[in-house]
């Protein structure tokens, strides 16, 4: 596919300026872009990582976790240097720059899925979490049929009346002080994480048996087995107060796609990368470098404290396993606080690129609509609102997702569009950097087709549900 240079040059400002019409020149200082990428790598795949760690065992843990941040980073690299080639920034236009119109077609629907899948799973944990932070603030019993205790009246409310205002502004730059508020949420819920270990014994005692909730003993222990949740413990087993460095089983197979899914943040680099105030790539490299390993740490600290507080009996989402012990505990009712706001606002941010690769996909040479701008994010609301409702379970949507659209975003696509962008008389085929992106993609398509293989396994043997649980 050939354009003569000027109309080349002209196609990609005409992209750049309709991509962001508020500001061809970027105004959003380093700092504040180190939060919007951190706050969109940084998502609820935090509270399936001690649990992703109790399936692997230490060791392999941070091997993985390792791995994919480091290949996160080396992905960005790549798309940064195509975008520097061409002139775009935007993930779709490179996908048809590279490939015409069916690269950019690809580009869009993994997009589209990756960020609806994380919607959703952010959704997913207002609708299981809200509903226990209102119960215990109003000390209500959990049994009751009162509408503001059912998680999918919630779920539409929050959608309703936070979500679609923010993500109805027009340019992303302003969400950066969102993003701030939500990391620090993150860092409470780290810190209570640190914290809660040195506080839980090991065996821990189950609520119904807790003493301190004399007051509800009446409405709790008859439902004992509700926060029991299928985990049968017992308080003389000290062979589970042990940390494991090296494991497998059936539930490894969901290890992979949650960890990948914990560091996707390819589609947004490029718009971040556009709102940078002088944007060099080397300038936009250090960006995701720092908010990559900032992340990085932050994941391994909560995985290894939450683990080695439950050991083999955390759960898929490692706050109901706090509510085993006392569903009324302060600091944890004030972290799933933090959590849900920090969830709750991250969502518009994660909706911009899917309404860009939605108007790239279906509009492409229309300029910016008030109307269809809060249309398409009108519809994918209620979609994801509909999705989290009928679902049944997050480790699902976190497995599924994560073993397809995720290695595109990271892996595939990466690689390929630089392989076909960067030309050959400057990288010929042979040179290094081109095996490696061809490596690169090769390793994608096999983590692709290995964690796909392991689910459908474990799925058809009935193992998947047993364990999510929620």
């Amino acid at each position: 596919y050939r354009v003569p240079l000027k109309n080349h040059l002209q196609n990609s400002l005409y992209a750049l300026v309709w991509f962001f019409p508020h500001q061809f020149e970027g105004k959003t200082s380093f700092g504040m872009s180190v939060f919007n990428l951190g706050n969109a790598i940084m998502g609820s795949g935090i509270l399936g990582l001690a649990y992703a760690m109790a399936n692997t065992g230490i060791l392999l843990f941070l091997f993985l976790l390792t791995a994919v941040a480091a290949l996160s980073s080396y992905s960005i690299h790549l798309l940064l240097k195509s975008s520097g080639i061409v002139g775009i920034r935007a993930y779709e236009q490179l996908g048809y720059r590279a490939f015409g119109t069916p690269g950019k077609m690809a580009a869009g629907i993994a997009i589209t899925l990756q960020n609806i899948g994380a919607m959703s799973s952010y959704l997913y944990i207002v609708k299981s979490e809200l509903p226990l932070v209102i119960q215990a603030f109003l000390k209500a019993d959990p049994n009751s049929d009162l509408w503001y205790l059912n998680g999918n009246y919630l779920v539409i409310m929050v959608s309703a009346c936070i979500i679609l205002p923010l993500a109805l502004m027009k340019q992303l730059g302003y969400l950066g002080y969102t993003s701030g508020f939500s990391l620090s949420c993150m860092v409470f819920f780290l810190t209570a994480v640190i914290y809660k270990k040195f506080q839980i014994p090991c065996p821990f005692e189950e609520f119904s048996a807790n003493s301190t909730a004399a007051l509800l003993s009446t409405n709790i222990s008859s439902h004992g087995h509700e926060y029991i949740n299928g985990v049968v413990h017992t308080d003389d087993d000290d062979s589970h107060c042990s940390p494991r460095m090296f494991t497998i089983n059936s539930q490894t197979a969901y290890t992979i796609p949650i960890l990948a899914f914990a560091f996707v943040c390819h589609p947004e680099v490029l718009p971040i990368y556009t709102e940078l105030r002088n944007p060099t790539k080397k300038k936009m490299q250090k960006v995701s470098n720092i908010s990559i390993f900032v992340m990085y740490s932050m994941y391994f600290l909560a995985a290894l404290f939450g683990y080695l507080t439950f050991y083999d009996n955390v759960e898929p989402e490692l706050l109901h396993t706090y509510s085993r012990i006392d569903p009324y505990d302060t600091l944890i009712l004030c972290v799933r606080v933090a959590v849900l706001t920090a969830v709750t606002l991250t969502v518009p941010i994660v909706l911009f690129p899917v309404r860009r690769a939605i108007q790239q996909m279906l509009f492409p040479t229309k300029s910016f609509n008030w109307l269809r701008h809060t249309a398409i994010a009108l519809i994918l609301l209620t979609l994801i609102n509909m999705l989290v409702i009928f679902a049944p379970n997050i480790l699902g949507i976190f497995g599924i997702i994560g073993a397809t659209s995720a290695p595109c975003l990271i892996f595939i696509f990466p690689a390929v569009f630089y392989i076909r962008i960067v030309p050959k008389d400057e990288e010929p085929m042979s040179s290094v950097p081109k095996i490696l992106a061809c490596c690169f993609a090769a390793l994608g398509v096999s983590f692709m087709v290995m964690s796909l293989s392991f689910i459908f396994i474990d799925w058809t043997m009935g193992g998947g549900h047993a364990a999510g649980g929620h």
